[in-house]
């Protein structure tokens, strides 16, 4: 039976884990919600980039992309920044939703599943 390793463990939730060679993101948010859309989604890709560096693996690794806008008339501008920083031939598949964040500031939130 493989081991469940989780990182940064808190009462509600691990910001990440690892399991069988694959590693699990929570939901990624920007730390400073007061960036427009763009701002938040190049703030959540930097921490995605540095989880995924931690677990050893990174962008180009990817399995799979959830992300989750508050509202789609800002698509534009997070696919700016998603555009800017996934590398050409390894982009994910990927979901888009529309949703209603836990944070009234936050415009997205990313989950991220990636290989190690």
């Amino acid at each position: 039976m493989s081991s469940i390793e989780r990182f940064d463990v808190g009462p509600r939730l691990s910001e990440m884990a690892i399991h069988n060679g694959v590693v699990y993101l929570a939901g990624q948010v920007p730390s400073d919600a007061s960036a427009d859309i763009q701002g938040q989604t190049e703030q959540v890709l930097a921490m995605i980039d540095q989880l995924l560096a931690r677990a050893g693996s990174d962008k180009t690794k990817i399995l799979r992309a959830q992300l989750y806008i508050a509202d789609l008339k800002d698509l534009a501008g997070m696919n700016a920044a998603w555009d800017a920083w996934v590398p050409a031939g390894h982009t994910p598949p990927r979901a888009t939703v529309e949703a209603k964040l836990a944070k009234p500031e936050w415009k997205i939130e990313i989950v991220i599943t990636a290989a190690v």
